[in-house]
């Protein structure tokens, strides 16, 4: 009976050392948890330092707790989530927020649950292909308060422009060219853009060469495999913007333009007298410039052999496509029937190009 007794209690003590260890286990893991999560709630850093994060409609909160993460705005997604669950906080607005790594994870979902907080833009502008530097710094002016001749100050501005050279690989030496017009004509990426009405000269820039860098990113590696640099790229392509409006024309015009340009044969294109003379598209005479082939200018395509120093205009993703996949072909001379369908004809010579003139233009231009 004595040993049975001696049994029991030590089974009972055994269990007791097992459910104490348990329970000591539990505290443990619950303590770790909590203080992971306490910490979750503290700012990512001191100093104040803020950052845009959107949240697109539809989005889950597990995709924007991820998407917080991520940008390094909080410190631990799962927590947060957590956080935003327990604290009513999951109700989170599709918008752009201004948000700051200095705030609690607290602010940051009082913040992204406030749709008053999201940021409201006021001003559209849209850059189409085939815009001058000059008339797009004219559209972002007319609803901003930057100036045209802010922006157009600042895109000539070699320090400035040498300071964004890390962040936009496409912004080469070669802008710096002293014959260029614009620096960073030809590198402003046709889009529709929101921008505030009280801005500056740098967002707005900077917004607008995000959107470049998306586009060059898009071609990035056709870039490196080309024989020519990306500014010359840029430069053809500004051409070929000009010159075609289908995707199948611009290939073709591209390969019509590499053939001339490997014998050394002048480009010829009338849009780049357009450009050295510099008409408002407006003047009722700016179609005349493209007769002017005398015009002494270095981006006279006609007096100057090669490309022009820089952009003419700024190209449209259809035209970079064609100037990195040119269709072959061994034409030499094209033209559009301008008076018809616009509907490009091709020759190989001179002679075919003057019978094509006399058909489809018949003088009259």
């Amino acid at each position: 009976m004595a040993t049975r007794k001696r049994r029991r209690k030590k089974r009972t003590i055994k269990l007791s050392r097992i459910l104490f260890l348990l329970c000591l286990v539990a505290i443990v893991v619950l303590g770790f948890q909590y203080l992971k999560y306490s910490n979750a709630q503290k700012p990512i850093q001191k100093e104040s330092e803020e950052i845009a994060f959107t949240v697109n409609t539809g989005e889950s909160m597990r995709t924007v707790t991820n998407h917080l993460e991520e940008q390094g705005i909080i410190r631990d997604a799962q927590m947060a989530y957590y956080f935003a669950k327990f604290s009513n906080l999951d109700e989170v607005k599709a918008g752009e927020f201004v948000l700051n790594k200095n705030m609690s994870t607290k602010e940051i979902f009082e913040t992204l649950n406030d749709a008053s907080k999201a940021i409201v833009y006021d001003a559209t502008v849209t850059i189409i292909e085939g815009d001058w530097a000059k008339d797009i710094a004219k559209k972002i002016a007319a609803v901003t308060n930057v100036t045209q001749e802010d922006l157009l100050n600042l895109w000539n501005d070699e320090t400035y422009i040498r300071s964004l050279m890390n962040t936009y690989p496409f912004i080469t030496e070669d802008v710096f060219n002293e014959n260029i017009r614009i620096k960073l004509e030809g590198y402003l990426a046709p889009n529709t853009y929101k921008f505030y009405q009280e801005t500056t000269a740098e967002e707005v820039t900077e917004k607008i060469l995000n959107q470049s860098k998306i586009v060059f990113d898009k071609f990035e590696e056709d870039f490196k495999k080309s024989s020519y640099s990306i500014h010359e790229l840029y430069t053809l392509a500004s051409i070929i913007q000009y010159e075609a409006g289908k995707i199948e024309d611009m290939k073709m015009i591209a390969g019509v333009f590499y053939n001339r340009l490997n014998i050394s044969m002048p480009l010829q294109s009338s849009a780049t007298v357009c450009y050295a003379i510099d008409l408002d598209k407006e003047n009722e005479d700016w179609i005349g410039c493209e007769v002017n082939g005398d015009f002494d200018s270095p981006y006279n395509t006609y007096k100057y052999q090669g490309l022009p120093p820089g952009p003419i205009f700024n190209a449209g993703e259809d035209a970079f496509d064609a100037v990195l996949h040119p269709t072959d072909n061994d034409y030499y001379y094209f033209l559009a029937d301008v008076f018809n369908d616009g509907s490009i004809h091709y020759a190989k010579t001179l002679e075919e190009h003057l019978v094509n003139q006399e058909k489809y233009l018949g003088g009259k231009y």
